[in-house]
C-alpha cells in the first residue's frame, strides 16, 4: 500500500485485521462505557479490563483522524477501542477517548480534552482496578500531536502520568499543511502553537515510534525529534520504527497477533519507575 493516505487506503488496512478485532472484540466487553469527563458530548470515555487484587497499570489511547474526525469504536467498530481491549488483555487497564473535533474545536481544545480526560481517569480509576499513579498516555497521529501538546499545557504532568507512547506524530519540526490548518488555524501562527519545545525537552519517560511507510512528513518529524532529543539530553527516548507497517495500521494493528509494538509498549510500562 506504500505511504499513501486516503479512505481507500484506510479501508484496505482495516480489512487486513476486521476479523482477527472482531474476534477480540467478542473477548473483552467494556468495563464502563461513555464515562463522562466533561460537557459536551465529545468528553465520553470508555474503560476496558477487569479489577484484580492489586490495581493495575492503566493505558489511555487518544486516536487519530486528522484532527477533524475519529471515534472511540465500541462494539461493532473495533478500530481505537481494540487498544483498550489489547490493554486490558495484557492485565491492564485500557481507558479510550473521545475528543473535540476541527474545525468547530480548534487549538487548544485537543490538549486541553486530553487534560481533562487524564485527570478525570486518574480520579476515578481506582475504583474500576486501576492504579492513578501508572497512567500511561498513547497517542497516534493527531492523537500524539494531542498528547504532546498536553505536555506542553501541563508543566506538571509528570504529576498526573508515569510515561508517553508517541506514534506517528508531528512535534513542529516540519511546516503545516492546509488540512492542519483546520485546527492550528493560519501557518504563521503554528510555531508559537506547535508542542516541539515540550516534548523536546520533558523528563517525562518517552517511547516514540514511526510506521516503516509513515509518509514522508512523519518519518523527518521522527528523525528529527530524536537528533533534538540526543542533542539536548545526551541520550535519545526509548524508539523504534516499525517494519512493515503503514500510519493507519500503526494503532489498528494493536491487538492482533502482531505483537511488537505492544511487547514494546510492555516494555516501556514495565520499566517505569
Amino acid at each position: 500500500m506504500g505511504q499513501g493516505l486516503g479512505p481507500e487506503v484506510l479501508a484496505n488496512c482495516r480489512a487486513l485485521y476486521d476479523a482477527e478485532q472482531r474476534a477480540l472484540a467478542q473477548q473483552v466487553p467494556a468495563l464502563a462505557r461513555d464515562l463522562a469527563y466533561g460537557r459536551d458530548p465529545r468528553h465520553r470515555l470508555d474503560l476496558y479490563g477487569t479489577p484484580g487484587p492489586a490495581p493495575k497499570p492503566v493505558l489511555v489511547f487518544v486516536h487519530g483522524g486528522g484532527f477533524v474526525q475519529g471515534d472511540k469504536g465500541g462494539d461493532e467498530n473495533w478500530a481505537n477501542a481494540a487498544v483498550g481491549r489489547m490493554a486490558a488483555r495484557r492485565g491492564w487497564i485500557g481507558a479510550v477517548i473521545n475528543y473535540r473535533l476541527a474545525p468547530d474545536h480548534m487549538w487548544p481544545a485537543g490538549s486541553e480534552d486530553v487534560g481533562a480526560a487524564i485527570r478525570h481517569i486518574g480520579n476515578v480509576v481506582g475504583s474500576y482496578g486501576g492504579d492513578p499513579a501508572r497512567i500511561v498516555a498513547i497517542g497516534t497521529s493527531a492523537g500524539a500531536v494531542h498528547v504532546a501538546s498536553y505536555l506542553r499545557a501541563t508543566p506538571d504532568h509528570a504529576r498526573e502520568i508515569a510515561g508517553a507512547v508517541l506514534l506517528s506524530g508531528l512535534y513542529g519540526y516540519t511546516p503545516i499543511d492546509a488540512r492542519d490548518e483546520r485546527y492550528y488555524g493560519a501557518a504563521s501562527t503554528y510555531p508559537d502553537k506547535a508542542p516541539l519545545e515540550a516534548v523536546a525537552t520533558t523528563r517525562l519517560p518517552l517511547l516514540v515510534a514511526c510506521a516503516q511507510y509513515d509518509p514522508d512528513r512523519f518519518q523527518a518529524e521522527f528523525i528529527a525529534l530524536m537528533n533534538d532529543r540526543r542533542a539536548r539530553h545526551g541520550t535519545m527516548p526509548r524508539a523504534l520504527i516499525m517494519p512493515d507497517h503503514n500510519h493507519y495500521t500503526m494503532a489498528m494493528h494493536l491487538g492482533s497477533r502482531d505483537t511488537r509494538l505492544e511487547h514494546e509498549i510492555a516494555a516501556f510500562i514495565e520499566d517505569l519507575p
